[in-house]
């Protein structure tokens, strides 16, 4: 394993597997740096290389016939980007694109399965992660269902800032409202009104939480369950 892997990784699966998988299965990683709006993966590209991120946060989309996206999932330092492939998917189904920047470690997806089909120890890391997943998609579904803009910006700020470990995070109006599925007049009256309520402070792409307590007191319940499935993958 080269250098920049022998400290503790900042990734929370890497740092989850044992010194002797790490070295066998996840020694050829390549950092690399993430750029806002930067692509993992569009709709229907193979599924090349799988990416464990360091900083930053990945959105996923899922795009609609008339052309809209719509936020199901966001990976941070706790997981990895490329989940499909470990279920023997070849394309991606959706959308996966760089929501914060940051840095992250690549490697090729077929190596990745190997170590996935190989080691019984590599595997329950990684299924606990895809389970997470499959959590926070079918959690993000009820709570668009029934939850209002205003508690689900609040959950998605909140969500955003645990992954980041940061109260100040790059996001734009238009971004919201295609994590949100709304237009963006309804994401600018939202922010407005928790701006003015002192809870967050929003200038030039950029959103401040100013009172974390009070964003939470805003937010749906989904975010408090999301909190603490994120602080046991830790």
């Amino acid at each position: 394993m080269s250098a920049i892997h022998r400290d503790t990784p900042k990734n929370g699966l890497l740092a989850a597997f044992s010194p002797e998988d790490g070295e066998r299965f996840f020694s050829d990683l390549h950092p690399m740096s993430l750029s806002v709006q930067q692509v993992f993966y569009d709709t229907g590209a193979p599924l090349e290389n799988v990416y464990f991120i360091e900083q930053g946060l990945a959105s996923v989309l899922t795009k609609l016939t008339n052309g809209s996206m719509i936020g199901v999932g966001m990976i941070g330092m706790e997981g990895m980007v490329g989940v499909p492939v470990l279920l023997g998917d070849e394309t991606s189904a959706q959308r996966v694109i760089v929501q914060v920047p940051g840095t992250a470690l690549r490697m090729k997806a077929a190596p990745c399965k190997a170590a996935f089909d190989e080691s019984a120890a590599v595997r329950r890391v990684l299924l606990r992660f895809a389970a997470a997943r499959l959590n926070f998609s079918a959690q993000t579904a009820a709570c668009n269902r029934v939850h209002s803009i205003k508690q689900r910006c609040a959950r998605w700020l909140l969500m955003s800032s645990d992954r980041v470990q940061s109260d100040v995070m790059p996001m734009t109006h238009e971004f919201l409202s295609s994590m949100l599925g709304v237009r963006r007049t309804g994401v600018t009256t939202i922010a407005g009104e928790l701006q003015r309520s002192g809870l967050i402070r929003y200038q030039r792409g950029q959103v401040t939480i100013i009172d974390h307590a009070g964003l939470e007191a805003a937010a749906c319940e989904c975010y408090r369950i999301d909190h603490a499935r994120f602080e046991q993958r830790l």
